[in-house]
């Protein structure tokens, strides 16, 4: 599967788009979008999410998770609370993680900034999924 780097450069290069007008659009630079294009930067969830809107693509397709770029319709939106306790359980995994005995390692080796986000993006989807799963599996009468 491709990366999202891969992904960003051919969604923008097949829409004909340059970085100049993307960063525009996206309100960023340039600069800022190559780095992200040649794996230089790691993009934040915000801007993965503005990318994913404005190219009409899933998040899913642009991080490399399916081949299939069509946004799935969810039923289910999460609201400003269920947005406050995914931050709060995030924040606490990797409090947890982090201040075990060695700290986050990969391979043996101490993780690197890069790394480390792609892991907090990592969980904050797994996180994500798993409540609108719950959710989605909810009576209406228990949600609140």
């Amino acid at each position: 599967m491709a990366t999202f780097q891969e992904r960003m450069k051919e969604i923008r290069t097949e829409k004909d788009i340059t970085l100049e007008d993307l960063a525009k659009a996206l309100n960023t630079t340039k600069s800022t979008l190559s780095r992200y294009e040649n794996n230089l930067r790691v993009p934040n969830v915000d801007f993965i999410n503005q990318l994913a809107k404005y190219f009409n693509v899933s998040v899913d397709y642009l991080l490399g998770n399916t081949d299939n770029p069509n946004i799935k319709n969810s039923e289910s939106k999460l609201t400003k609370k269920d947005e406050k306790d995914i931050q709060k359980a995030l924040s606490k995994t990797l409090e947890q993680l982090e201040s075990s005995q060695d700290g986050l390692m990969f391979d043996g080796e101490p993780m690197d900034e890069t790394t480390r986000e792609m892991l907090r993006i990592s969980i904050e989807n797994s996180m994500r999924i798993a409540k609108e799963a719950a959710k989605k599996y909810t009576p209406k009468k228990y949600r609140k």
